[in-house]
């Protein structure tokens, strides 16, 4: 009872702020007047936070890069793996979506239009305002998050050029990661609170119907990420070794899985996913880069709640989804909650507000997705977590390196 209040704590105290909060929604409403401000304060800690959070978050990740040759040939070619599975993840989750869609019975019509198709500029404009702003001042508005994140990326690539130049620079930027990090943390120690006030806030105003509307979304989410995690992680194993590779992969994947599933922690699953790694015969330079970095960096799981999220809002608002500029920003967002969110305390919330400043989604919206988030994570911690053993695979087939199978055999003996 203590391992499970330990590893499941968080969510168990989210899952009872909301239903702390249904319960004042549905019988008691006149409270959600005085409670609602609550949930505004602990989004309002949340949106400030975010600016000096990514900004420190991706600068001081990018900025401590190692250049070494063979280094950067395995980040060259796990980098190009990351980026073309999450996108596969991403694609697919929208295709189950749009052939088995999940649509909302919730009256839409006093929340307001897309004002990404409403707001009459043409697609080259709006990739400009996506990707730049014109003053520097812009960049600390959360509208231009993009922009900004785009930013923080380049200052960690300056940083690296300027060599030992940049020393106090790049000691000071992991430092305010550090202390953001801490920042997080203490806020999130409200978010049953602050959820809960909302989630109240939303069940007075859409009514028992919004319990409905949530089933439907997490029934597609086990069932579609079941399937993908069978499906596409032995096709990826085949592709990395043959037909030996997903026989190997899943007789060396139940440890993590179970570890995965037990502690509600990618962390927690790294290493048994080294040890996996070994039996199965991935070079030990390659595992010990690529799944570390994986367990930050790498998260089909949340790569395909990401692009649920996003459906789920849009149909809880009315929008329409299935455009091909709300899909491709869709998946861009996905890579980049993965990418910049992975490595930071609750990071699923920072990619949520990522979600929602680019799409310029109204209040009504946000506790929708956290929710999702939270309900979602046993299996997508299982997704994340194991998915970094056979990219590690792919990084070792496309890097054009040798499975180490003496190592394997000697192992598997033992």
């Amino acid at each position: 009872m203590r391992t499970i209040l330990e590893n499941y704590g968080s969510i168990l105290l989210l899952l009872m702020g909301i239903v702390v909060g249904s319960i004042i929604g549905l019988w008691y409403p006149d409270l959600v007047t005085y409670i609602k401000p609550l949930g505004d304060i602990f989004l309002n800690l949340l949106f400030v936070s975010i600016i000096p959070l990514l900004f420190f978050a991706i600068t001081s990740s990018v900025s401590s890069i190692d250049n070494g040759n063979k280094l950067g040939k395995i980040i060259g070619t796990m980098t190009a793996v990351f980026l073309v599975t999450l996108i596969i993840a991403a694609a697919t989750t929208v295709l189950a979506l749009y052939i088995f869609p999940v649509n909302s019975n919730i009256d839409q019509t006093s929340i307001g239009e897309n004002p990404l198709t409403n707001d009459g500029s043409n697609w080259g404009d709006k990739m400009v305002s996506f990707l730049t702003v014109s003053e520097f001042n812009l960049l600390l508005n959360r509208q231009n998050i993009l922009a900004f994140v785009i930013f923080s990326f380049l200052v960690g690539i300056a940083a690296r050029k300027a060599g030992e130049n940049s020393t106090a620079f790049v000691a000071f930027v992991r430092s305010g990661n550090e202390v953001m990090k801490q920042l997080l943390i203490i806020i999130m120690t409200i978010a049953p609170i602050g959820l809960g006030a909302y989630f109240a806030f939303q069940v007075k105003t859409l009514g028992p119907q919004l319990f409905g509307f949530y089933a439907k979304p997490m029934a597609l989410y086990y069932i579609f990420g079941t399937v993908f995690f069978f499906v596409f992680y032995s096709l990826y194993a085949f592709i990395a070794k043959g037909k030996l590779g997903p026989k190997l992969y899943w007789k060396n994947n139940i440890i993590p899985s179970l570890t995965a599933l037990s502690t509600c922690s990618s962390l927690a699953t790294m290493p048994p996913n080294l040890a996996a790694a070994k039996k199965i015969g991935i070079p030990g330079p390659i595992a010990n880069v690529v799944i570390p970095l994986g367990n930050t960096l790498y998260k089909n799981g949340s790569a395909i709640s990401s692009i649920l999220k996003i459906y789920v809002a849009f149909s809880l608002l009315g929008w329409d989804f299935f455009t091909w500029e709300t899909i491709i920003i869709a998946i861009g967002i996905t890579i980049l909650v993965t990418i910049v969110a992975g490595g930071i305390p609750n990071g699923g919330y920072i990619g949520e507000m990522l979600m929602i400043s680019v799409y310029g989604l109204p209040a009504e919206a946000i506790p929708a997705v956290m929710i999702i988030g939270t309900l979602v994570d046993p299996l997508a911690t299982i997704l994340n977590a194991t998915g970094d053993t056979v990219a590690a695979m792919l990084v070792t087939r496309f890097s054009k390196d040798k499975f180490d199978s003496p190592i394997a055999k000697k192992v598997q003996e033992v």
